[in-house]
């Protein structure tokens, strides 16, 4: 799920602005499609095409659909969430800088808010620029809000996890045979895995082949255990 960033202390108190960029950055878009997978993969991996009629076909479909579906919603809630904490992180960072009574404390605010390689090549007087900085900006508001961006992120963060996950589904809508539908699915399960594994690996600075082939097997091993386990 969407975990927020440091951002810049300059930023801190405009909560008029989105907490980032871009909705997802690549490795969490890689993430989220793997968790979905997973999720949706509990269904099918326990479907017996062996004598299934179009009632179970159907069972499944909407098991997988809602699964999806639910999946989407929980990582849109959490991304707003997500929001709202980093938001809420900004205000209260500017507060403590601001009602800091020794400039130094207020250093050590702003230094704990940063990613540790920035704070390596901060000199003293780069930490006092930023406390003026956040001392000059607006007051900021009692409590973070949402605003337009988050619900158009969290909507983005849906559709992209239901229809990342949504190819695993498509061949029980295309054919009434149970047996061939969960083998092209399964197929087709099989081929995001190791793609998404590839892409992690390309993210994280990894060899992507020798990646994808380790998020394939650990993704079936984690399907197998889920419905080994009654899930």
């Amino acid at each position: 799920m969407p975990t927020p960033s440091p951002l810049p202390p300059d930023a801190a108190a405009d909560s008029a602005k989105p907490g980032r960029a871009r909705v997802l950055e690549p490795i969490e878009r890689v993430t989220e499609v793997l968790f979905g997978l997973i999720m949706v993969l509990t269904f099918t991996g326990s479907f017996s095409a062996a004598g299934a009629g179009r009632a179970e076909v159907r069972e499944l479909l909407l098991g997988a659909l809602g699964c999806n579906l639910a999946w989407g919603v929980i990582d849109g809630i959490m991304y707003m969430m997500g929001c709202l904490s980093e938001r809420a992180a900004r205000i209260r960072l500017v507060r403590e800088v601001r009602d800091a009574s020794d400039p130094a404390v207020a250093h050590r605010t702003i230094a704990a808010a940063l990613p540790p390689l920035a704070v390596q090549v901060m000199q003293p007087a780069d930490l006092e620029r930023v406390r003026q900085i956040l001392h000059a900006l607006p007051e900021p508001p009692r409590r973070p809000g949402l605003i337009a961006s988050d619900w158009l992120g969290a909507l983005a963060v849906f559709l992209w996890v239901f229809l990342c996950t949504f190819p695993v589904v498509i061949p029980f809508l295309l054919t009434q045979d149970a047996a061939l539908a969960m083998r092209v699915s399964n197929a087709t399960a099989v081929v995001l895995l190791f793609l998404t594994g590839s892409a992690f690996g390309r993210c994280a600075g990894l060899r992507p082949w020798w990646t994808g082939l380790a998020m394939l097997v650990l993704g079936l091993v984690l399907v197998a255990i889920t419905i080994a386990l009654g899930g």
